[in-house]
């Protein structure tokens, strides 16, 4: 399965009418405006998808900030942007995908295969010279019926152990893996055992994603192999999915923590790491760690 398509490909798609529905997906941690954004410019068609309510359940300490809603909630969602068994869809943001990324792993995990993401997001349509239009778009509600489970996750035990089993990815900026900085969690670090692996090593400078054998090789730096268990968090489950999509290039399979570290540094249970190492100053509770503005990257 293909993971991304290009803006120029998309162009062609909707030139030639091919059924596709585009979602819209502007959020990052820490703002809120999204749909503002949206309503000012967006792809022709697209429709907003509201990542706090659609593609979330509400924060649970146990479960995270951005725990995944049940397959009901989803479906009706996916009702409400238009979708209908069987239809082509395209997840954008302005990002880089960081945002989009998750409602891409929630389509593939409800068994929608023709579900990709505009490599480059809305910079590179606008790049292209491709029109742009304003306002709130609302389809007709669509028929699409979801399934579940069809991508691999693991849990906040499995997390635990996982070092012992394969590889374990800390999709969020590096400062925050080392516990330098933490601006929403209770606890700054790590899970012990996880390696550094920030999602903005996935994507240029314009946020399109690096090519195959450029990601292939950040990926083998990390230690994996063709045969490597691999699984991925972040803050809250979002950017780790922008990970496992940059894996899918890649070669690799790799499963979904989705609690993530809002669920991991939540139980006083879990021991914290801290710097740069994967298992350093694992054990400590810190507090009174230093938040810090733009430090976000990894929600």
């Amino acid at each position: 399965m293909a993971t991304l398509i290009s803006a120029s490909a998309l162009h062609q798609r909707l030139e030639t009418g091919e059924r596709t529905v585009l979602l819209d997906v502007r959020w990052v941690l820490g703002r809120t405006d999204g749909h503002l954004d949206y309503l000012t410019a967006h792809l022709p068609g697209a429709v907003f998808v509201d990542l706090p309510t659609e593609l979330a359940d509400h924060a649970q300490p146990g479960l995270g900030r951005h725990p995944l809603p049940i397959r009901d909630h989803f479906q009706d969602s996916a009702r409400r942007w238009g979708i209908n068994d069987g239809d082509t869809i395209v997840a954008y943001d302005n990002s880089g995908n960081m945002a989009a990324a998750r409602v891409w792993w929630m389509l593939r995990n409800a068994g929608v295969d023709a579900v990709y993401l505009l490599d480059g997001g809305l910079a590179a349509w606008r790049a292209n010279g491709y029109a742009v239009e304003t306002g709130e778009v609302s389809p007709a509600v669509g028929n699409v019926t979801l399934g579940e489970d069809r991508m691999p996750v693991i849990s906040e035990s499995e997390a635990a152990q996982w070092h012992r089993r394969g590889v374990l990815l800390d999709a969020r900026a590096g400062e925050r893996y080392r516990g330098e900085v933490e601006p929403i969690d209770p606890r700054a670090g790590h899970i012990p055992g996880a390696l550094s692996a920030p999602t903005t090593g996935n994507v240029t400078a314009e946020g399109m994603f690096l090519p195959v054998e450029e990601l292939r090789r950040r990926f083998e730096e990390l230690g994996l192999g063709t045969s490597s268990n691999v699984a991925v968090y972040c803050g809250s489950g979002v950017t780790a999915s922008h990970e496992i999509a940059a894996l899918e290039i890649a070669g690799y399979r790799a499963a979904l923590f989705p609690g993530s570290f809002s669920q991991w540094s939540n139980n006083d249970a879990n021991d914290v790491a801290v710097g740069s190492e994967p298992f350093e100053g694992a054990g400590g509770h810190p507090s009174g760690t230093s938040t810090a503005a733009g430090s976000s990257v990894g929600a």
